[in-house]
C-alpha cells in the first residue's frame, strides 16, 4: 500500500519535473537582448541585436533559444544569420542564412554553417548531419542536394546564385545516392535523374498516413481549388508523408503533403500525438500554433467554397 501512495505522488512530481522551464528575453536600456529564467537568472547574457519584432519579457518558444540577429560588434558574417543556445545557455550552432533571415525548418531539420561548411541540427539542437558541404539544399521529400566547390554569385536582379562546383544528393542519413533507372511511380525525380523511394514505415506509422489518404481527394481539391490552370484528377493528388518522428521535447508524428511533383506544399503540414488518435495542422510561421484537424477542415472547406463562388471562372473545382 505504502509503495502504491508512493507510486501515486511520484507522477505527478516526475510529470512537473518533465515540463519546459519558462525562459524569457530581456532587453537592456542600449537595446541589447539576453535571456533569463523563471528566478532572474541570466542563462545568456544580453549580447544580441535582434531584428525580429521582441518584447522585453517575451517567453522563448521551442526546444532552443533563438536569436534572431547579430552580436553586438560581430555584424553579418557570410552565409550565417542568428545564434541558437540550448536551454542551459549552451551555444550550438549559427543558422544558414536564408531569404533574409535564419534557414528555415524542412522536414525536421535546419541548415547551419560551420567553417564555411554546411550541416544539419534537429529541433532539439542536435547535429544530424555534420557540415561537410560548401553547400546543401532544405529537404525535400527526403533528399537534399549537395555541392562542393561551388560558390555564390551576384546576379542583375540582386539575388544570390550558386556557381560551379560538383553537385550530388545526400538522403537524411547525410549518405551520397546515386541515381536509378525509373521503377515505380514512388521513386523520386529530381534534374531529371531518379531516385528510390526515400520513406519506409511501420503498421503504426501505416494507420496514421491512411487517415490522409482517405480524405485524399477532399484534401487535393481543396488545396488546388485557387489553382491555375485545369489539372488532371492524377496531377492533382497529393502524396502525405511522416518527416519526423517523436522525440524528447516532440511527442508527435510530422506530416508533410506533397504535390504530384513531390514538393512540399508548404500549406498543409499536421502533427499526430503519438499515440496516433489526435491530428491538427501546424501553422507554417509557427509550429506552436497548431489547430485540431476537424476545426481547421471546416474552415478550409468554407474558404474554398467562398473562393469557386468569387471565381467561378476557377477551373479546378471543389466539389464536397
Amino acid at each position: 500500500m505504502k509503495k502504491l501512495l508512493l507510486l501515486i505522488i511520484w507522477i505527478p512530481m516526475l510529470a512537473f519535473s518533465q515540463e519546459k522551464e519558462v525562459l524569457r528575453y530581456f532587453i537592456t536600456k542600449d537595446t541589447l537582448v539576453g535571456v533569463k529564467n523563471q528566478k532572474g537568472e541570466i542563462i545568456v547574457p544580453a549580447q544580441f541585436r535582434i531584428y525580429s519584432i521582441l518584447e522585453d519579457g517575451d517567453p522563448v518558444k521551442g526546444n532552443t533559444i533563438f536569436f534572431d540577429g547579430w552580436k553586438k560588434d560581430v555584424g553579418h558574417e557570410k552565409n550565417m544569420w542568428g545564434y541558437v543556445y540550448d536551454r542551459k545557455g549552451n551555444f550550438l550552432y549559427r543558422p544558414y542564412f536564408y531569404d533574409n533571415g535564419a534557414d528555415f525548418f524542412e522536414e525536421g531539420v535546419q541548415r547551419f554553417v560551420k567553417n564555411g561548411k554546411v550541416g544539419f541540427a534537429d529541433r532539439n539542437g542536435k547535429v544530424v548531419i555534420e557540415p561537410e558541404h560548401d553547400f546543401v539544399s532544405p529537404f525535400n521529400y527526403g533528399y537534399a542536394a549537395f555541392c562542393d566547390g561551388c560558390d555564390w554569385e551576384k546576379t542583375e536582379d540582386e539575388h544570390k546564385a550558386i556557381v560551379g562546383g560538383t553537385w550530388g544528393v545526400m538522403n537524411f542519413k547525410g549518405e551520397i545516392v546515386q541515381p536509378i533507372a525509373k521503377k515505380s511511380e514512388k521513386d523520386v525525380k529530381l534534374d531529371g535523374k531518379y531516385y528510390p523511394y526515400p520513406f519506409g514505415y511501420n503498421e503504426k506509422e501505416k494507420n496514421i498516413l491512411q487517415f490522409f489518404e482517405r480524405q485524399n481527394k477532399l484534401l487535393s481539391d481543396l488545396h488546388y481549388v485557387n489553382f491555375y490552370p485545369k489539372l488532371s484528377e492524377n496531377e492533382k493528388k497529393l502524396f502525405f508523408e511522416i518527416v519526423e518522428r517523436p522525440k524528447e521535447n516532440f511527442p508527435y508524428y510530422k506530416v508533410y503533403a506533397y504535390d504530384y511533383n513531390k514538393y512540399s506544399t508548404s500549406l498543409m503540414k499536421f502533427i499526430v500525438s503519438e499515440d496516433g488518435k489526435k491530428v491538427y495542422e501546424v501553422s507554417f510561421f509557427d509550429e506552436d500554433e497548431k489547430t485540431p484537424f476537424e476545426t481547421w477542415l471546416k474552415k478550409e472547406i468554407k474558404a474554398a467554397i467562398q473562393y469557386q463562388k468569387e471565381h467561378p471562372d476557377n477551373p479546378n473545382k471543389f466539389n464536397k
